[in-house]
């Protein structure tokens, strides 16, 4: 392996990969024995009320031939072969109030895009660097700040993606990272140095890194910021402690994704639904097909009710689902990805009253099934998938039931079965349900109960 330097690259990105290094001076970084301690938390509530969002995959990898930035990683690409793919990357039908209104009519409330992936190139006019959607693509303009004003103009709060790492920087390929590495790790060549390390080098890489997120910061004011690419360098390297004050100094409010080393505020698992989940608020982040990005071959696309399951398992055990679309390079997004994302939106909309500001639901012990609570604890949502054959059971309300109903449908019958009431044993609650009340994705059954809830426990 040898560490990237401006003389390996073609003369033209040579000069997109020219950087403007000039920005004040930081706050002195902390050691590298300071433990992850975060005592700064947000105030999470409307991303914990959220449910879903929107993730957006989009840059030069968008011409569809292969996968964002691993392609390069991969070297299923060579070096040129997937810079090249910046010259159709022209953003002429990228309309951003169009991806809003969908985004809505799907039911999510914030959106996530990817500002910067790890190949460095930036979706706004960074005067860090050349190689930007303005000076480095036929787009020749920002493409974050209309994204950002368009999801505010619909309600949605606004994310932006940020890569940590920048395989296109001369200079980040300079230092080794504290410990062991792994085998794929070793494979990059865009990451880590065969020769001596250069600290100098990684010192004007933390600059520039801290200089495009300031510009990220006080122009477009994100709600949400999602990083990525903290894997190849530790923690203490990466001077996260430093990192959040910087960021909490210049957002006071903003929402920090889990890949902080160890300094953000909810975890985000990754394309597999947790069979346990995470402590404290969390997030799924998932494909609508089996790509990130565009990818012209991939036609795997998930059925509506194949995510509205993984909506309602997220939500049931307290997370979001943050479904991730890939547009065109063209800026638009597929038929294919429209129809998954309207289709939801009957669903979201028809449920909403369960689904959003909802707490996570009842154990699975007493009824074998996702399920929600509203805030005050007095309504219990149980989510269907399928029709039951003899009604549907709960096991352990203590509570009086005081009216059980189809969510946007009708009233339900229900009895108690195997009570025994000498035992103080409320028995199962069984709730009959007419093959005319169930909902082809989900049913949501609402149960009001005379109070907050009460499980009998043995």
């Amino acid at each position: 392996m040898t560490t990237v330097t401006r003389s390996a690259l073609p003369h033209s990105l040579a000069a997109l990969a020219a950087v403007a290094l000039g920005l004040a001076h930081l706050a002195q970084p902390l050691t590298a024995a300071e433990a992850p301690v975060v005592t700064d938390h947000p105030d999470m509530t409307w991303f914990s009320d959220a449910r879903l969002g929107i993730f957006i995959h989009w840059g030069i990898y968008s011409e569809g031939k292969s996968s964002e930035s691993w392609a390069l990683h991969d070297g299923i690409l060579s070096h040129d072969e997937y810079y090249a793919q910046a010259a159709t990357f022209t953003a002429a039908n990228y309309h951003p109030e169009k991806w809003a209104e969908l985004f809505k009519a799907a039911g999510a409330r914030y959106a996530v895009l990817t500002s910067k992936h790890h190949d460095g190139f930036a979706l706004w006019d960074t005067a860090q660097s050349k190689l930007n959607a303005k000076d480095g693509s036929p787009a020749g303009r920002d493409l974050v700040g209309p994204f950002c004003e368009a999801m505010r103009g619909e309600g949605l709060k606004v994310g932006l993606y940020f890569s940590h790492l920048d395989w296109s920087h001369p200079d980040y390929a300079s230092v080794l990272k504290d410990g062991e590495m792994t085998p794929s790790e070793r494979a990059n060549r865009y990451s880590y140095p065969q020769g001596p390390e250069n600290p100098e080098a990684w010192e004007r890489f933390l600059k520039f890194h801290r200089a495009q997120l300031k510009e990220i910061a006080e122009r477009f004011h994100p709600d949400l910021l999602w990083f990525d690419g903290d894997w190849e360098r530790s923690a203490a390297q990466w001077r996260m402690p430093e990192l959040r004050r910087q960021l909490k100094a210049w957002l006071p409010s903003v929402i920090l994704n889990s890949r902080m080393g160890g300094y953000g505020d909810y975890a985000t698992p990754e394309q597999a639904l947790p069979v346990h989940p995470p402590a404290g608020p969390w997030e799924l982040c998932m494909t609508i097909n089996d790509s990130w990005g565009y990818q012209a071959r991939d036609h795997n696309f998930k059925s509506v009710r194949q995510v509205v399951r993984l909506l309602t398992e997220c939500a049931s055990q307290g997370g979001n689902l943050l479904l991730d679309v890939g547009p065109r390079s063209d800026g638009t997004i597929t038929p294919e990805e429209e129809a998954v994302l309207r289709g939801l939106g009957r669903w979201t909309h028809k449920n909403a009253e369960a689904l959003y500001g909802s707490l996570a639901g009842i154990p699975k012990d007493y009824y074998y099934g996702p399920s929600l609570l509203n805030k005050e604890r007095n309504v219990l949502y149980l989510v269907c998938y399928d029709r039951p054959v003899d009604g549907v059971y709960v096991k352990g309300i203590n509570n009086e039931i005081k009216k059980v109903s189809v969510v946007g449908g009708p009233d339900l019958s229900w009895r108690r079965f195997m009570r025994a009431e000498w035992a103080h044993q409320p028995g199962i609650l069984v709730v009959d349900l007419p093959a005319a009340a169930v909902d082809p994705d989900a049913t949501v059954i609402r149960i009001e109960l005379g109070g907050p809830i009460s499980l009998k426990d043995n």
